[in-house]
C-alpha cells in the first residue's frame, strides 16, 4: 500500500479510483468530471481544496463502486493526454516565436550600432 500527500494523490488518482485517509475518515472518488466525496456528510459533493486536506496522507484503491467508472477511464485519460500535449506544443511554439523575435531585435540593434 502506497501513501501519498494530497497533492501527490491528485496527480496519481485515475477515474474510478478512490482515495482514503487512514481509517477511511475521509474518502474521495475521481469521476470523469472531478473529485467527489465518497462518504460522510459531504457524500456526492465536489471536493473543495481546503487546508486540512494538505496535512493528510492518502492511499489510492479501487472497489466495486469503482467498476462503474472504468469504461470512462481510457477515453478521459486519452483526452487529458491530448490536452496536455496541445498545451505543451502551443507553449513550445510561443517560446520559439519569442526567441526568433528577440534575435530580430538584436540584429536591429547591431545594424543601428554600425551606422553610428
Amino acid at each position: 500500500m502506497e501513501w501519498y500527500t494530497f497533492s501527490n494523490m491528485i496527480g496519481q488518482i485515475r477515474i474510478g479510483q478512490k482515495a482514503s485517509t487512514p481509517g477511511h475518515s475521509r474518502t474521495v472518488i475521481r469521476k470523469p468530471d472531478g473529485l467527489y466525496w465518497s462518504s460522510g456528510i459531504w457524500n456526492g459533493k465536489v471536493v473543495e481544496m481546503k487546508d486540512y486536506l494538505f496535512s493528510d496522507i492518502w492511499t489510492i484503491y479501487e472497489d466495486e463502486e469503482s467498476l462503474v467508472w472504468l469504461e470512462y477511464r481510457a477515453q478521459a485519460e486519452q483526452k487529458e493526454q491530448e490536452m496536455i500535449t496541445n498545451q505543451f506544443e502551443a507553449e513550445r511554439e510561443r517560446l520559439r516565436d519569442d526567441r526568433e523575435n528577440r534575435m530580430i531585435d538584436i540584429n536591429k540593434v547591431w545594424k543601428n550600432k554600425d551606422v553610428y
